[in-house]
């Protein structure tokens, strides 16, 4: 790849940062401690572009999105940091039904360019409001976005695709990741939301996972290698999702495991497997499997590591679909 260098994922989501703020000067970020630099992604940019475009902001969820709603029906295209993604369930109204919604039913006619930011994952044993990941509930309302990359290079290209996109979009991250290292280009670009990548080829069974699962999977794939051929796929958007990536793929391999470290009861594993159910059963030789988080709270300490996805239970599961 030309023109790049490696940098780890939180850095390539402060270059986008950078880029689009001086890009286009309707952008703006708003959060708690974001002049401060709680996480790497936000730190410096107070230099650059002073308190009037880097808003801290009072911890008050319900205020913070109202404003940013506010500031994009009069033409800016705010950055609403929440600092970690479960904080957005104390504005749930507003997010889930207010600003989610607006530009769908204006009928387009009134655009709500707003991304929402959190962290999110297992991995801190910071448990539930801390780690839990939203998605689930995000895309059972209707007119949000909502993705989450797995590496350095899908974070800035989704990233500046959110920020410029006219409807709401909710990117995730996972706290797992934040240094985690890859190769971004130095050039513009952007990942169009919506659209799912491969990220290893394979002829036996694909599995599907975003975030860090992307990367326990690729674990498990090349330790089974040469016994069983997976192909992974890394979702990176959750709402829109394509559907059509996956399917292509289970006409190959003929089996799915979804891996989500969402809540496995109504969440995003769930409703993929109705999918493919529905759009590719005739496609498949076993039954979808999902390897998720129990239906429990996310325990903090060290307990999180017996609920959580890992490569052991996601090598268990390939075993028994392929048994």
């Amino acid at each position: 790849m030309k023109n790049t260098r490696e940098i780890s994922l939180s850095e390539a989501i402060k270059e986008a940062y950078i880029e689009e703020l001086r890009r286009d000067e309707s952008v703006y970020l708003l959060g708690i401690s974001i002049q401060a630099g709680t996480f790497p992604h936000t730190t410096g940019l107070i230099e650059e572009f002073g308190a009037d475009r880097i808003v801290d902001t009072p911890l008050a969820e319900t205020g913070m999105v109202g404003c940013a709603m506010g500031s994009a029906q009069e033409g800016l295209r705010p950055v609403l940091d929440f600092m970690y993604a479960g904080f957005s369930y104390y504005c749930g109204s507003e997010v889930f039904l207010q600003a989610s919604q607006y530009h769908f039913l204006h009928g387009s006619q009134h655009p709500m360019p707003m991304v929402m930011v959190g962290a999110c994952g297992v991995g801190r044993r910071v448990a539930n409001e801390h780690a839990t990941l939203p998605y689930g509930a995000l895309i059972h309302h209707p007119g949000i976005k909502v993705c989450m990359p797995s590496t350095p290079y899908d974070a800035k290209g989704l990233m500046k695709a959110a920020i410029r996109d006219n409807n709401p979009v909710f990117f995730l991250w996972h706290v797992g990741l934040m240094m985690q290292k890859g190769h971004v280009p130095t050039d513009d670009y952007v990942i169009p939301l919506g659209l799912a990548d491969v990220k290893r080829e394979g002829s036996d069974l694909t599995i599907l996972a975003s975030g860090l699962q992307v990367h326990h999977s690729l674990q498990v794939a090349e330790k089974l290698a040469g016994e069983i051929s997976i192909e992974v796929v890394d979702a990176r958007s959750f709402e829109p999702f394509d559907r059509d990536t996956l399917l292509k793929s289970i006409e190959k391999t003929s089996r799915l495991i979804i891996v989500d470290e969402d809540f496995e009861r109504g969440g995003f594993a769930a409703e993929v497997t109705a999918q493919m159910m529905e759009h590719g059963y005739d496609l498949l030789d076993a039954p979808v499997k999902r390897v998720c988080h129990p239906h429990i709270p996310v325990p903090g300490g060290y307990m999180e590591a017996y609920t959580m996805p890992t490569p052991d239970r996601i090598e268990a599961a390939v075993r028994d679909i392929c048994r």
